[in-house]
């Protein structure tokens, strides 16, 4: 049989566009353009910018209907990174990253940058993230999860050290710690220098002065 290496053998494009994120996660962005971007009299009507939603940073948004918008847009990107750049199973992040607060905070920054190169006006920014931040996430999250999850979601390994680090007997100890440290740096009093009992004298020119005090005695 011929086959024709025009004819389509799949109705899926070659690439596949980075995921949009919703109406809601647009409009901080665009608060946030505004806040760097925008004039004095926009800025102002902002408010207070520093505690703008930052989708880069999860726990900035706080908005419920915001906050399950940025999780339906990185869900979107985690499916897009494992059709589009993953090959071997050893780089596909796992169906269970919400339960994996590092690959959260570190998706959220990887989606935040990749929609940045790609509205930029040259390729250099997406080169950047194909050369550095998507393999050094995919090394990052390789390192971290070994081989867990694989086979499905594994119960945190290091959750019993966790437990012990925040129990009080070590929370008290480390507070101690802190404060004996903090101690060492407290103001100490200036020193007192004495006078000496007896006048400490010198003859110039015939009279006696009290070096001390700097008094002529006759």
């Amino acid at each position: 049989m011929t086959v024709d290496p025009t004819a389509s053998h799949s109705e899926t494009p070659l690439a596949r566009a980075f995921p949009t994120p919703g109406r809601l996660v647009q409009h901080a962005y665009r608060e946030l353009s505004i806040s760097a971007n925008g004039t004095p009299e926009q800025r102002k009507a902002l408010g207070d910018t520093r505690r703008l939603p930052r989708p880069w940073d999860p726990p900035t948004c706080t908005h419920p209907d915001l906050r399950l918008e940025l999780w339906m847009w990185l869900d979107d990107a985690v499916t897009w990174i494992n059709h589009e750049y993953v090959w071997d199973t050893d780089g596909f992040i796992p169906a269970c990253w919400p339960e994996h607060p590092h690959l959260v905070h570190d998706l959220a920054v990887l989606a935040d940058q990749r929609r940045r190169a790609g509205l930029a006006h040259t390729s250099d920014a997406l080169e950047d993230w194909h050369r550095f931040a998507l393999p050094t996430f995919l090394d990052r999250m390789a390192a971290r999860l070994k081989s867990h999850c694989e086979n499905g979601h594994e119960a945190w390994p290091a959750g019993s050290r966790h437990v012990r680090h925040t129990s009080d007997p070590h929370r008290r100890r480390r507070k101690l710690a802190y404060k004996n440290d903090s101690d060492l740096l407290s103001p100490t009093q200036e020193p007192v220098t004495l006078r000496p009992s007896t006048p400490c004298l010198t003859v110039v020119d015939g009279n006696a002065v009290d070096t001390d005090t700097g008094e002529i005695l006759q």
